[in-house]
């Protein structure tokens, strides 16, 4: 069988999170991109020739940035009825939890494309996430709306249809999610010496800071008892707020997983993106980063840290 890592660089990770990323993706056709959302640093990045690819269609992880667009442009609060049938009505935790489509095309019509487009330019789709990584692709985050035959904004905004997305850009904007909104060029340290020299890099501040709870909710929910419930067989001693995506393009699968652990020690952002036949899809990606929080959890990475040693190993546990 191919090994996966083969050509990885990984001189300047975290052997903690790289170890367990490998050990979580196993032999599925995937990446695990690992982030310290305090400072864009890349702990790990598993597969790196599929985590720097130009990706694939966003699926469903495209609905936190419309869902953030939504609450940013008044629309809606985690408690608004939005209706998704003649008489049937669904609040965005749910809506989240759940991953309902009809819920975020609503949304996305409501929007509009011109407004969807700019906070998904303002969260960082369609540029590239990370600062001097050689290798990096560009997503793709398109100009024009989607046909209307084809869908249009609303299946632009529930599906991810027409857009291109990378596991680095999804990875930088849910760490803005996870730090209050403070968009960080992601980094790749080579070498011991990249990491003891580490200086953040901050791209932009986004004004998210108090729609996050508005958010969390569901994405803690999706972990609870929506699709992201197979993280659950492997860890449950930390909180997890994530979103799942599946969908295919032209008979290629998508399955993605975008997470943070949200504990008392810090965050640490996890993105899983899966590519290829079954068993791909969201939930399983879900499952694979439930293996990767109990690798981190096994090793004691969720516990009160020393400041920062020269081995650059310590870094997640510095902020609370």
């Amino acid at each position: 069988m191919t090994d996966l890592t083969a050509g990885d660089i990984s001189g300047g990770e975290d052997p903690i999170v790289r170890q367990a990323a490998v050990d979580a993706l196993g032999n599925m056709n995937g990446t695990v991109v690992a982030i310290d959302p305090t400072n864009g640093r890349i702990l790990a990045m598993v597969n790196q020739n599929l985590a720097l690819s130009e990706g694939g269609t966003p699926c469903s992880t495209i609905k936190l940035s419309v869902g953030l667009a939504a609450l940013s442009e008044g629309l809606i609060t985690r408690n608004t009825p939005v209706k998704i049938a003649p008489h049937a009505y669904m609040t965005l935790t749910q809506a989240l939890a759940k991953s309902n489509n009809l819920y975020f095309e609503a949304l996305g019509r409501e929007l509009g494309f011109e407004r969807v487009h700019h906070y998904a330019s303002e969260f960082g789709l369609g540029e590239l996430a990370g600062y001097n990584i050689e290798g990096e692709h560009l997503g793709v985050y398109p100009d024009q709306e989607l046909s209307t035959n084809l869908g249009g904004v609303g299946r632009m905004c529930s599906f991810g249809d027409s857009i291109s997305m990378t596991p680095l850009q999804l990875g930088a904007m849910v760490a803005a999610m996870a730090n209050g909104g403070t968009l960080y060029y992601l980094q790749h340290p080579t070498t011991p010496e990249d990491v003891l020299n580490f200086q953040p890099k901050v791209k932009r501040t986004l004004e998210i800071a108090k729609y996050l709870p508005e958010m969390s909710d569901g994405m803690a929910g999706a972990v609870q008892y929506g699709t992201a419930r197979p993280l659950r067989v492997n860890f449950s001693e930390e909180q997890i707020l994530g979103k799942t995506g599946t969908c295919s393009n032209s008979g290629t699968r998508y399955g993605w997983f975008a997470s943070y652990a949200n504990t008392q020690y810090g965050r640490i952002v996890t993105v899983v993106f899966l590519e290829g036949g079954r068993p791909t899809f969201g939930p399983k990606a879900a499952e694979i980063a439930g293996r990767m929080y109990r690798g981190l959890y096994d090793h004691s990475f969720f516990v009160a840290k020393l400041p920062l040693d020269h081995a650059g190993t310590t870094s997640v546990g510095a902020s609370q």
